[in-house]
């Protein structure tokens, strides 16, 4: 593997699939459009993050390239590998988290990313990792098994057992231990991926990445124009609580972030711009918020469902 090369080809269409995730989030709300902030990194390298806010559809949104690049690894990497000791290393990927307004479209969070650490004499280390995965605050069965069908469908060239293995892993990941609850109905979720040879991986992320716009706007689509109350709002507004807790106390991307000396105002866009939380808040039995956590959050195979 050619590493200049690689990393060349992988920054290309990182740049290009930010730019179509964007071109794409903004006709289908319609009033808004991202505003672009570009940045550098003091330690190295830098990035492009866009900014989506107080749409027709979207309440806050980001979509983010980024390439950091430097000498030492932050804890939240190191400790996982600790093999890349004294290496320098290379982070090149697109994150993205996009929040309606309305509670009956799900929130969205998708990234695709590629790391390489290097050390003269010795062969590079490299992987790719992401996926995708969804939260709503109301569930509907027909946007779950959407959701999945498609993450499915862009798996299957890559082995039947690849989805599956994805899927689980994704519940595993984005779960709340201390809440003892899923943070969404899930999708898929890979990290550390260099098991095939680099073109095949790269296929496979690529294959990923593109697959988040098929999966998203036909559920936006259908919801966007649902009515809603304010107290269902109120409801959203705990729900993104639980959002807010994973992205800070868990998530491998905000921590790489953060102590990789990355930008605060581009690595905490996720988080959404209005949240609540209550003291040992519950919602009513037998309501539609209960039934979220009740049915919808539960690590389920929803592509058994008949819909």
């Amino acid at each position: 593997m050619n590493t200049a090369a690689a990393i060349d080809a992988v920054k290309a269409y990182l740049l290009d699939l930010q730019d179509r995730i964007c071109a794409a989030l903004e006709a289908e709300d319609g009033k808004a459009r991202f505003f672009e902030d570009s940045w550098q990194r003091p330690a190295g390298g830098g990035g492009r993050t866009r900014v989506i806010e107080n749409g027709a559809v979207i309440e806050k949104g980001g979509v983010n390239f980024s390439q950091v690049f430097g000498d030492n690894l932050p804890p939240s990497a190191s400790a996982h590998r600790p093999e890349l000791a004294g290496r320098t290393f290379q982070a090149l990927g697109v994150s993205l988290v996009i929040h309606p307004e309305s509670p009956q479209v799900p929130t969205s969070h998708a990234n695709v990313r590629f790391f390489i650490a290097e050390k003269e004499g010795e062969t590079p280390v490299w992987w790719f990792g992401g996926g995708f995965d969804l939260t709503p605050y109301y569930g509907n069965e027909e946007d779950c098994v959407h959701w999945h069908r498609v993450a499915q469908q862009a798996c299957e060239p890559f082995g039947a057992d690849v989805y599956p293995k994805y899927k689980a892993w994704c519940d595993r990941y984005f779960h709340l231990k201390h809440r003892g609850e899923p943070r969404g109905i899930g999708g898929l979720f890979f990290d550390d991926l260099n098991e095939w040879d680099f073109d095949t991986c790269f296929a496979f992320m690529r294959a990923i990445g593109d697959a988040y716009i098929t999966a998203y706007l036909p559920i936006v689509q259908k919801r966007k124009s649902m009515p809603f109350t304010e107290a269902q709002r109120e409801f959203q507004a705990y729900r993104r609580g639980r959002y807010v807790e994973f992205n800070l106390v868990f998530d491998r991307g905000t921590l790489f972030g953060l102590q990789s000396g990355g930008r605060t105002e581009s690595i905490l866009m996720s988080l959404p711009p209005h949240v609540r939380w209550g003291y040992d808040w519950k919602p009513a039995p037998g309501s539609e918020e209960a039934r979220l956590t009740e049915y919808f959050l539960q690590d389920r195979d929803w592509l058994q469902l008949e819909v």
